[in-house]
C-alpha cells in the first residue's frame, strides 16, 4: 500500500464533502459516521505501513552497524598482526650475518 492511495482516498472525501456543501445539502448524521471510519481507517493504515517501514530500517541499521563493526575490528587485528610481523622481520634482519646496523 501506497502513501500516495491513501492521500487520495482521503482527497476525494473531502471533496465530496465540499461538493455537498456547495450544493447546499446538509450531510445526515448516519453518512457522517462512514465517512468519519474511512478517513480514519485510512490514516491508520498509512501509520502502520509508516511504522513497518521505520522497523525494518531499524533491523538494516543495527545490521550495518554490526557489520562495519566486525569490519573495523577484523582491520584492527589485521593491523597488530601486520605489525608484529614487521617487528620478527626486523629483528630477523639485524641477525644476518654481515647485516648493518639499524
Amino acid at each position: 500500500m501506497e502513501v500516495g492511495g491513501n492521500s487520495q482516498e482521503l482527497t476525494c472525501a473531502s471533496d465530496a464533502v465540499r461538493q455537498a456543501e456547495i450544493i447546499g445539502d446538509e450531510i445526515a448524521a448516519n453518512s457522517v459516521g462512514p465517512f468519519l471510519r474511512r478517513v480514519t481507517e485510512a490514516s491508520r493504515r498509512e501509520i502502520r505501513y509508516l511504522i513497518d517501514e521505520l522497523q525494518m530500517l531499524d533491523k538494516k541499521l543495527e545490521a550495518d552497524g554490526d557489520r562495519i563493526r566486525r569490519d573495523v575490528e577484523g582491520y584492527a587485528e589485521l593491523g597488530q598482526h601486520v605489525m608484529q610481523l614487521t617487528t620478527i622481520i626486523a629483528d630477523s634482519l639485524k641477525r644476518l650475518p654481515g647485516a648493518p646496523c639499524i
